[in-house]
């Protein structure tokens, strides 16, 4: 109960801690973060909505530019054609571009041609009815069509396209107007007229409307030094004054940032080449929303947490103590000697793993102790074994008649040869202390041993070396490569016909050492050979009598790991290819 009262104590108290912490870090830091990612939100959208109104302009100005197409008319402006004589040619000029260089989607409703003086040339009003009325020419009216911007556009300097709006009563909307001049040549150096379209502001409410998040937000598109030309959304009486104050300052291109109104955000986008810039107005409750809707839910989780604690923490610790107790005292039975003792936790959960994991750790230690035990032994075997295959009566009995034989028939330098690599392969193989040898001292070895069964024999037996010279001094298991070739002298070549030829090659790629020799003998099948290698069954090794392929493959394993080894390629009546595995080692190996 004292531990289950800690735990209780410790999940109760770091949750609540937690808790606590959230909430005042999110009242000092994250609070005023959210509030600033949801005004780069507004922001954005702002900005994304101008790029579509930007692009839907420049649209109207390359329609508009599509006038110089117009040859015939172009040339008469260039001529300076009086404007009655332009009115009786071109008097359906302004029809015909209406129709042909727009779409009924860019809203297009009225289209002017005018001469540099402001005289009206052509004309075109679509749908026109008493509801649906347009000026026949925006300077009957100038205060009502806000024609006096115009004036002003054509008599400055600008050559970019003007953007200005005016109100139609009998539509009950604002129309934007787009105002483009018409010049002689490309250098603008000389202006021969200008042409005016206007269009209903629902194409620009409808690009609004995709970017309307909020029903208590207000959108207006408006050009520096001119009125709003189209606006979304509903005003409170308070909001209504605000808009109005910041409007006429735009319109009067005063800074509009002096204009200070502390329940209100103001949000912006301009324009990099026309004079029209977006603007919103948002409540900043609107903006405080998720902040207030976090605070809420914090605390709702809060107490929730507190409660589902309690209840787990009572039940999880009565499960998890039990079972720990049982796992101490047998770990302390096991320490006081019962070695062979083990846990009966059977739960398939953490802690019936974490005592099948001790279980089996105690019967690794056996394995491993059991391991060295036999890796002891198996070095005694191969010192033993190796004293056996090269001394046994039968090899010194046919290697001193053969020196015999040689003595009395001539006299030889063959014989003292003879003596020199048996003594080199007696004193190689006695010498077992060190367990390791180099590639050269091997190779050395297996020449002595070539050398003796060659004169032995009399078996002409081709032998090809092809050894990297940076494998020379990589260290290697003593006595790893002349049984190797012993082997293939015996099975391999023996009851071959023909020309015989053993190969040797030690080649190292990538940190990886690879000795492989290959005989041009009779071959066999080598996949039952390989799975027993592959096995590495201890038994097999002590069962032989001689240092071969399966000592040699037993000890690498030992030495290096199970992906190291021995492996056998072979094809009856073409030869064998035995390959040895096992990691290049640059150190050198003690001196016999």
């Amino acid at each position: 109960m004292k531990l289950r009262f800690k735990i209780l104590i410790m999940c109760l108290g770091s949750t609540l801690l937690a808790l606590i912490l959230q909430t005042f870090l999110f009242q000092s830091s994250s609070s005023q973060f959210i509030y600033n990612q949801s005004k780069a939100e507004s922001e954005n959208s702002l900005q994304n909505m101008q790029n579509e109104v930007y692009a839907f302009v420049k649209g109207i100005e390359s329609s508009l530019i599509e006038i110089y197409t117009e040859k015939d008319f172009i040339q008469a402006l260039k001529a300076g054609d009086s404007v009655e004589a332009l009115r009786t040619e071109f008097y359906r000029k302004a029809y015909e571009i209406g129709n042909t260089k727009f779409e009924t989607k860019d809203g297009v409703v009225a289209l002017y041609l005018y001469t540099t003086e402001h005289e009206i040339i052509s004309t075109y009003r679509r749908a026109v009815t008493p509801k649906h009325n347009y000026a026949t020419d925006i300077y009957e009216d100038p205060e009502q069509e806000n024609a006096e911007k115009v004036l002003e556009y054509i008599a400055s300097d600008e050559s970019v396209m003007l953007i200005s709006s005016y109100y139609n009563p009998y539509r009950e909307k604002d129309i934007l107007r787009f105002v483009l001049k018409l010049y002689k040549n490309s250098n603008r150096g000389h202006q021969i007229g200008y042409v005016v379209c206007d269009v209903d502001s629902r194409v620009f409410s409808s690009i609004m409307e995709k970017y309307y998040t909020n029903n208590m937000m207000y959108i207006w598109l408006q050009p520096s030094g001119d009125r709003p030309a189209a606006s979304l959304g509903q005003l409170s009486e308070g909001e209504a004054e605000y808009y109005e104050e910041m409007s006429l300052r735009i319109q009067n291109e005063d800074s509009a940032e002096q204009v200070d109104f502390a329940e209100q955000e103001v949000f912006q986008a301009k324009q990099n080449k026309y004079n029209l810039t977006a603007y919103s107005i948002m409540p900043q409750s609107v903006l405080e929303q998720n902040q207030r809707t976090l605070t809420r839910n914090l605390l709702l989780i809060a107490g929730l947490m507190v409660a589902i604690a309690s209840v787990l923490t009572t039940i999880v610790s009565r499960n998890v103590i039990r079972p720990l107790d049982l796992l101490m005292k047998t770990i302390q039975r096991i320490k006081g000697g019962e070695t062979s003792l083990r846990t009966e936790i059977v739960r398939k959960d953490e802690i019936g793993e974490l005592g099948q994991n001790f279980n089996e750790m105690l019967d690794q230690m056996e394995e491993l102790r059991e391991k060295e035990n036999q890796a002891g032994l198996l070095l005694v075997q191969a010192q033993y074994k190796a004293l056996q295959a090269q001394i046994n009566p039968h090899f010194l009995y046919n290697t001193l008649d053969t020196m015999s034989s040689i003595a009395e028939i001539r006299d030889c330098p063959e014989v003292s040869m003879l003596s020199q690599s048996l003594s080199n392969i007696f004193r190689y193989s006695l010498n077992m202390k060190e367990p390791f040898s180099t590639v050269a001292k091997e190779i050395m070895h297996l020449k002595n041993y070539t050398y003796v069964m060659a004169v032995r024999m009399q078996d002409h037996v081709r032998y090809v070396y092809d050894i990297d010279e940076e494998t020379l001094q990589d260290r290697i298991p003593r006595i790893s490569i002349q049984p190797l070739v012993e082997n293939a002298l015996n099975h391999g070549l023996r009851n071959k016909r023909g020309s015989k030829e053993i190969r040797i090659e030690i080649k190292k790629k990538d940190a990886v050492l690879k000795i492989c020799v290959a005989d041009n003998g009779v071959g066999m099948d080598a996949g039952p050979l390989n799975e027993a290698l592959q096995k590495n069954d201890l038994q097999r090794v002590e069962q032989g009598n001689s240092i071969g392929l399966f000592n040699i493959n037993a000890r690498i394993k030992m030495l290096y790991g199970e992906e190291y080894g021995i492996s056998i390629k072979s094809v009856q009546g073409e030869g064998t290819d035995v390959c040895v595995t096992l990691p290049g080692d640059q150190g050198e190996a003690q001196d016999e």
